[in-house]
């Protein structure tokens, strides 16, 4: 029986995970909680703390998981890179499941946009299009910002200088070693990636709709039962799903 702690229990994810837990045989709640509320008072009852939080508060929980030798999933985005290099240090000391989406559809999106990269080359330009709920308040998301890490590294580019977030003007013809960034807001969308491979004459489009928030909590919770017991380090849903 794993026995679970969730940071950011009255938020959307949060409660879409307590739902999901409900469901699932092996699983057992030891605590909930969020903003004004402290994680050590429910830490030494749990085996794993998945956090759906924000971001500036996932490196004190992390700090507080690495206390007490409790592995995390997190799931917060748009991190610093201040808190990015926290969360790695403090990786060495505990596992951290760290992933920018926790559905099993992304995740196969994230191997064939790795595959078409490497099949189609450089000839085919690419373009990313993400879609989410009007409330969302990072942009580009997490999940577009690896589909590009992705692309970019298939192609030995850096996303700081091949990312071009939409086009405004008289910006000239598009150059090969750019990739295109658009992220579009509004209503309640889940969640819409597109990747596009375009060509002189054909065109390859890779898309993942999610229409439910259980598909993220789901996949997290499959993330919190495999962690534990893991060595320490940082790990994502490519791991848990076995697709590295």
């Amino acid at each position: 029986m794993t026995r679970l702690i969730i940071a950011g229990a009255r938020g959307r994810m949060g409660q879409a995970v307590a739902r999901c837990a409900q469901a699932l045989p092996g699983l057992a709640m030891a605590g909930q909680f969020d903003l004004g509320q402290d994680l050590r008072a429910f830490i030494a009852g749990g085996d794993v703390v998945i956090d759906f939080t924000f971001h500036e508060s996932t490196v004190s929980l992390a700090g507080i998981c690495a206390e007490h030798n409790k592995p995390m999933v997190i799931g917060t985005t748009g991190h610093t890179e201040g808190e990015q290099k926290e969360l790695t240090r403090l990786s060495s000391q505990i596992p951290l499941v760290w992933s920018s989406n926790f559905s099993t559809g992304v995740n196969a999106l994230f191997w064939l946009t790795h595959k078409a990269a490497e099949i189609l080359g450089p000839e085919f330009d690419v373009e990313i299009v993400e879609m989410h709920h009007r409330l969302k308040k990072d942009a580009p998301s997490g999940t577009a910002k690896t589909l590009a890490r992705i692309v970019a590294d298939s192609r030995g580019l850096t996303c700081s200088g091949a990312l071009r977030h939409g086009r405004e003007g008289l910006t000239g013809e598009r150059s090969r070693a750019e990739i295109g960034m658009h992220s579009l807001r509004g209503g309640d969308v889940v969640g819409d990636h597109t990747v596009i491979f375009a060509a002189a004459g054909e065109r390859l489009e890779l898309t993942h709709k999610a229409s439910s928030r259980e598909t993220f909590a789901s996949g997290a919770l499959r993330a919190a039962q495999w962690v534990v017991g893991k060595k320490p380090g940082i790990y994502d849903m490519q791991d848990v799903l076995g697709l590295r």
